[in-house]
């Protein structure tokens, strides 16, 4: 099998038969900065955020950085994200309470359950895109994959956020908000996993050659070479990252 590029600093994870240990993610960290400075300014209810740009500059984060750092805080119910309008204080951030629930270990088990819970969403809302994405819709998912692949070489941090937000792009094409919602949720809380799949499984060129595979077949109007194509993607990831896990003993969180 081709592998991509091993980043210079990456954890080193199960060619060596380590421990898996991992760095939390950089959003996770900078979900609790943005907490204490939102608190600072007195953001209230109702109040809208700065857009995701401005708030990512202030940080000197990357975009896709701050944007999963936000939606940490959407899936607690703390903000609000409307379409078209930004993203709004929901709750009083007063009771935000952010916990680590990986305390410098991830459970292997629990990786490979997010690939499994992904496997049984994904390919259906790949069929159902093929029906209800319009041009421009699908227009921004390939300019999404655009951007991914100019972060292939050693930018996983901003490589993931980009790799995650081609999913939820398909999600969204699906039309079913349930879904898309769950999909949503799932890379949201289990971000420093998806950052752990993607180091461990190592082969980002192949990555960006099947998401423009599933994203080539819903322009076709190929809802079941969509949904195969959605499903062989995350079967063979799924694939390596067991075989490559399969070396260390198993840590639980």
């Amino acid at each position: 099998m081709e592998t991509g590029p091993r980043p210079t600093g990456a954890p080193r994870l199960i060619a060596e038969a380590a421990p898996t240990r991992v760095r939390t993610s950089a959003s996770e960290e900078l979900t609790q900065e943005l907490i204490d400075l939102l608190k600072r300014e007195d953001f209230q209810p109702g109040d809208r955020l700065p857009a995701v740009t401005a708030l990512a500059e202030r940080f000197a984060v990357a975009p896709p950085t701050m944007r999963e750092a936000l939606r940490r805080l959407q899936a607690l119910g703390f903000l609000d994200f409307r379409h078209g309008s930004g993203v709004y204080v929901r709750e009083p951030l007063e009771r935000v309470i952010v916990s680590n629930p990986y305390s410098g270990q991830l459970d292997r088990g629990v990786i490979l359950d997010l690939i499994d819970a992904r496997l049984l969403i994904e390919p259906h809302l790949a069929c159902l895109a093929v029906a209800r994405g319009g041009e421009e819709a699908i227009a921004e998912v390939e300019r999404i994959l655009d951007r991914a692949e100019q972060a292939l070489k050693g930018q996983d941090e901003v490589l993931s956020g980009l790799n995650l937000n081609f999913h939820r792009a398909i999600a969204k094409l699906s039309g079913n908000s349930v879904l898309g919602q769950t999909i949503d949720s799932l890379l949201d809380l289990y971000a420093a996993e998806q950052m752990v799949i993607l180091q461990v499984y190592d082969n980002r060129e192949r990555d960006a050659r099947e998401h423009r595979a599933v994203l080539e077949a819903i322009r076709d109007g190929r809802a079941e070479l969509a949904a195969t194509r959605m499903r062989e993607h995350l079967t063979g990831v799924r694939t390596v990252v067991e075989e490559r896990l399969r070396g260390s003993t198993p840590t639980r969180s």
